[in-house]
This record gives C-alpha cells, sequence and structure tokens, in this order.
C-alpha cells in the first residue's frame, strides 16, 4: 500500500470529525442550562469587628495582617470553591447584637458583588467598644440565620474576647437549643498576648489600650494562686470558644491558613439538596475540542500509528 494514499485515506476519513464538531459547538453557545438536584450550602458569615480583631499577629504569606483582614482573605479564597446554587450573606458583630449586612444570595451570579461588599467590612462600621459574644453575639446570628431560611447555617469568625472580661461563673448563652441552627465558629488569632490598636470613632489609630483603659478580671476568692488580669491584651480564645460551641451545637476550629477554613465551609453535614440551575455547555464543547484536536493531529505521526497499526495485524 502506497504511504501517501494511505495518509490522504486516513484524512479523508477524520473529516466527519470536523462536521460533527460543528453542531457541537453551537450547542455549548446556545444549550439552556439544566435543572438539576445537587448539594449546596447557605451560610450568614459573621465577622467579629471589635478593636481586638486589628491585632496583627496572624500573616498571610509572609506578612502579617490583621485578624479581621485574614478572615476577610480566608472568606475570599473560600468563595471561589463554593458550588453554584450556594448562597451568602454577610453580617458583623460588635457589643451584644450582629448586624446584617447582606442576606444570602448566590455566589456564582452575585459573585463580584459578593467580593465588593467583603472588602468594605472594617472597624469602621463599629457602633459600639464593647463585646458580648457567648451572651449575645453568637445567639444573634443564630436569630439572624433563622429568619432568612431553615437551610442556613452561621459562620463566626472572632478571637473570643469579651470586653469587659466574662468571669467563669457568668459564662453563659442566651437560649440556643442545639441543633436548632447549625455552625462553626472559626477562632482568628496569635497564642502570644498582643497589645491591642485603639481607634476613634472614625477608624484612625491612636495609639494601644493599656491597662487602666479597661476592666480586668478581679481576684477570685478562694483561688490559692493568684493571676494577674491583662484585658489590655489580646490572643486567641481558642477554649472559651469551643467551649461555647460545644455548649450549642456547632463545631470550633482554628485558623491557621486559609484552607484551614476551606473545609469547614465545604463541611458536607452543612450542605443541603437543591434544584439548581446547572450550566452543562462546557460538555459538548469538550467533546467538540477532543473530536477537532484528532481531525487535526500533524499528518505524519498520523500516518506512522496507522501504518503501526497495521504492521501489528500481519
Amino acid at each position: 500500500m502506497n504511504f501517501a494514499a494511505l495518509t490522504l485515506g486516513l484524512f479523508e476519513r477524520r473529516n466527519w470529525a470536523t462536521v460533527a464538531a460543528v453542531p457541537l459547538l453551537a450547542a455549548a453557545v446556545w444549550m439552556p442550562g439544566l435543572t438539576l438536584q445537587r448539594s449546596v450550602f447557605s451560610y450568614i458569615v459573621t465577622f467579629d469587628i471589635t478593636q481586638s480583631m486589628d491585632v496583627e499577629d496572624v500573616s498571610l504569606g509572609a506578612a502579617p495582617i490583621s485578624r479581621l483582614n485574614f478572615a476577610r482573605a480566608v472568606m475570599r479564597d473560600s468563595l471561589e470553591r463554593l458550588p453554584c446554587g450556594s448562597k451568602i450573606g454577610w453580617s458583623v458583630f460588635t457589643g451584644q447584637s450582629t448586624l446584617l449586612l447582606l442576606p444570602p444570595i448566590e455566589v456564582c451570579s452575585n459573585y463580584d458583588a459578593l467580593l465588593a461588599s467583603l472588602d468594605s467590612i472594617d472597624g469602621q462600621m463599629r457602633w459600639t467598644n464593647w463585646s458580648r459574644i457567648a451572651e449575645g453575639g453568637v445567639y444573634s446570628a443564630v436569630r439572624t440565620a433563622q429568619s432568612v431560611g431553615h437551610d442556613t447555617a452561621v459562620i463566626f469568625f472572632t478571637d473570643g474576647q469579651e470586653a469587659p472580661p466574662v468571669l467563669p461563673s457568668d459564662e453563659r448563652v442566651h437560649d440556643i437549643a442545639r441543633g436548632q441552627v447549625k455552625g462553626w465558629l472559626i477562632g482568628v488569632g496569635g497564642d502570644q498576648p498582643a497589645v491591642i490598636p485603639r481607634t476613634d470613632e472614625n477608624g484612625n489609630r491612636i495609639g494601644y489600650w493599656r491597662a487602666e483603659d479597661v476592666l480586668q478580671v478581679p481576684p477570685q476568692r478562694g483561688a490559692s494562686v493568684s493571676v494577674e488580669s491583662h484585658e489590655e491584651l489580646s490572643e486567641l480564645r481558642g477554649q472559651y470558644l469551643a467551649s461555647v460551641a460545644k455548649r450549642i451545637g456547632f463545631e470550633y476550629r482554628r485558623i491557621g491558613v486559609p484552607e484551614d477554613a476551606v473545609g469547614a465551609v465545604l463541611d458536607v453535614r452543612l450542605a443541603h439538596r437543591e434544584f439548581v440551575l446547572t450550566d452543562l455547555n462546557w460538555l459538548p464543547a469538550a467533546v467538540a475540542l477532543l473530536l477537532l484536536t484528532w481531525r487535526f493531529l500533524p499528518e505524519r505521526w498520523a500516518a506512522r500509528r496507522r501504518v503501526s497499526q497495521l504492521r501489528s495485524r500481519v
């Protein structure tokens, strides 16, 4: 058999791939989405914006950043991982309550809006300098989640520092039934006590909090060892947050890198099934690409492969 004739015949037989690719490419452009049932997530993400969250004792890459900025970066990364059909809303916490900034909206069709609104969350939104995380903040976040949908879970970013400090005998959470709303308490911060930046009403930094500026934990009666209080300093109160989470049926996780929080956001226990309009245009486009790639393989390579196959049959 003539080599040139073999090659010509091979490519003539492959012309059908070009014809077949045309309707596939047309389908990739005009095919409507299909409504399919899939696992999605719905969250109210609450950021603690009290002044201790301005402490720069965490890092992203090699650069130290504030706890609040780190939490925002973590959610920016997590948004990319959520499946289409999932919904995210933002809220902020200070004092004894949370403020809903944005109710949960679908992540894929509103991705740019979610990023823009996330970037605007900072300490200038703070309306008071005290905080009651367990007694009010988590309770308020749960109530907000209940009001927007029964499948809505809570993700609460905080360092766990109460101001004024909560005595061990005072640690309590409002009447939140375990399992009423699912969620995560996400701990942000370092292990070593660090000074807390002090800002004015306009968000301008004016120094650091001093011991005489804040309420301290009074000496406990009957304590064998007197421990000096330093509430002007801040570190991650992880053990405290874990105990709060356990009482309300949440999970607790400390994050050191963004991937730690991504695992919590994509926790299958917090997913639910919904019918979602799903874009499958990539399927016919992928098949068309494979056909065209095969159709226009280098002539010499295709011919050699064909000859090799013929020889192997002899």
